[in-house]
């Protein structure tokens, strides 16, 4: 999903309390006026950012945009509600899907649609990939720029799968088990590593593909009085799949000191189940024979798209006209089929609109890279129902660490999986309560 996930509980309890108040207005700079982005992206794709707004400062020269990394997605959710607080906010902000409750329920932000509209461009928004387009549509509009958008797939050891006899990674969960136990036999280390961001890939999407309901009110989007209900689905067995693997020796935990990827570019894991961000990594991998294919499903069923991670960039109030202009020619930028089709080929990042990626397309970019179109294939895969549409829950952050700890205690033997998911459940739904009484009638 990108960025730590671990501790983002403070983060939006703090982001919950977001204040409107009438801010600074940015500098110029210049001739030009400036935009301050603000991004949580590192690494290889902190030098993309980078490059993305020197593209868009050479293509023109009224604005600036200046890209400031402010830590992890917490860390810039942190900083983010510091900055209000001193009305030093800048115009920009990348924040993480779950967040998405917190931004939109602020005050404190223009909507996409909005400042588009007002600076005269024009942006078909119908044309955004309907699972990303969705995640960020209220009332019909979308909220916020689709930016750096993911969603798992299952990366594979093409070598190990060949010991065991087998060609690729089997479509259904059940097949995928009987693999791994064949892998086993052939003296492969480990059938599978554990993500971190499990919750993401192996509950979340798991439920989506598999079309069972994880909340009430359409996974909450049609009110803050959700509740989860995944206690009563499939998910408790995936619990129970997951501890049987690793008490088996099927599945691996990275350890200490290891990223979970290291664990599989390094040949110590057959299957990793992963963002489609992780290609940079798995691609830079020296001597790994990898591929890449869909998620699994359960027996029997017919599976549905895949849903969303990564995040959005959000305008935020109280600046001038003036800046707010700036902010939507650079949004415009960033929507244009060719910068999506760029960012798309230097990150691995989803394109977020189907022109880009029929552009990507038509370029033959996926006969080089076929994996890169596993994430658009499966996000498009039929159409979405209230159970893959997405998710939309108050304070979502803290109600995953919830369910991590419980799943954790199922995974050491401490509880059943049915006993950890019943008090997952139970703990994420005061969660809600909570946010649902701090944001009455708002929403």
């Amino acid at each position: 999903m990108s960025s730590t996930v671990m501790t983002r509980r403070a983060a939006l309890a703090a982001g919950a309390g977001l204040l409107a108040a009438p801010f600074l207005p940015a500098r110029a700079q210049g001739q030009r006026r400036e935009v301050r982005f603000w991004h949580a992206m590192t690494g290889v794709v902190g030098e993309r950012v980078e490059e993305l707004c020197r593209r868009f400062n050479e293509s023109q020269a009224q604005v600036t945009v200046t890209a400031v990394y402010r830590g992890t997605y917490d860390e810039l959710i942190n900083a983010t509600v510091a900055a209000y607080r001193t009305r030093t906010q800048p115009q920009l902000v990348q924040i993480y899907e779950r967040g998405f409750m917190t931004m939109l329920l602020s005050n404190a932000i223009v909507p996409v649609h909005e400042l588009m509209a007002a600076n005269g461009h024009r942006v078909d928004w119908s044309d955004f990939i309907k699972p990303i387009a969705g995640f960020y549509t209220w009332r019909n509009q979308l909220q916020a720029m689709p930016f750096n958008s993911s969603t798992p797939i299952l990366f594979y050891n093409k070598a190990m799968f060949q010991r065991a006899g087998l060609e690729k990674p089997a479509a259904t969960w059940q097949e995928l088990e009987e693999q791994l136990r064949r892998m086993k036999a052939a003296g492969v280390p480990a059938g599978t590593v554990m993500a971190g961001d499990y919750h993401w890939s192996w509950f979340e999407n798991y439920s989506a593909i598999n079309d069972m309901p994880y909340a009430t009110r359409n996974n909450g989007f049609d009110g803050l009085d959700a509740e989860f209900v995944y206690n009563r689905t499939g998910v408790v067995g995936q619990v129970a799949r997951m501890k049987r693997w690793l008490d088996d020796g099927l599945m691996v935990m990275a350890g200490q000191g290891f990223s979970p990827e290291s664990v599989f570019t390094s040949g110590r894991a057959a299957t990793y189940i992963a963002s489609t961000a992780a290609h940079a990594g798995v691609m830079a991998a020296r001597d790994l024979p990898w591929d890449a294919t869909y998620l699994p499903h359960e027996e029997g069923k017919d599976p549905r798209n895949s849903t969303i991670g990564g995040a959005v960039l959000w305008a935020l109030r109280g600046h001038s006209d003036a800046d707010n202009g700036a902010t939507a020619q650079f949004l415009a930028y960033l929507a244009k089929p060719e910068t999506q089709v760029w960012w798309h080929k230097a990150t691995g990042y989803v394109p977020a609109t189907n022109t880009a990626y029929q552009m990507a397309k038509s370029e033959g970019w996926y006969r080089e890279r076929p994996t890169q179109e596993l994430a658009v294939l499966q996000l498009s895969r039929g159409t979405p129902t209230a159970n893959s549409l997405g998710f939309r829950f108050g304070n979502f952050t803290q109600t995953m660490m919830a369910q991590r700890e419980e799943a954790e205690r199922a995974f050491a033997g401490q509880k059943a999986p049915q006993a950890a998911m019943d008090d997952a459940v139970s703990r994420g739904n005061e969660i809600l309560r909570r946010f649902e009484r701090l944001n009455q009638g708002r929403y």
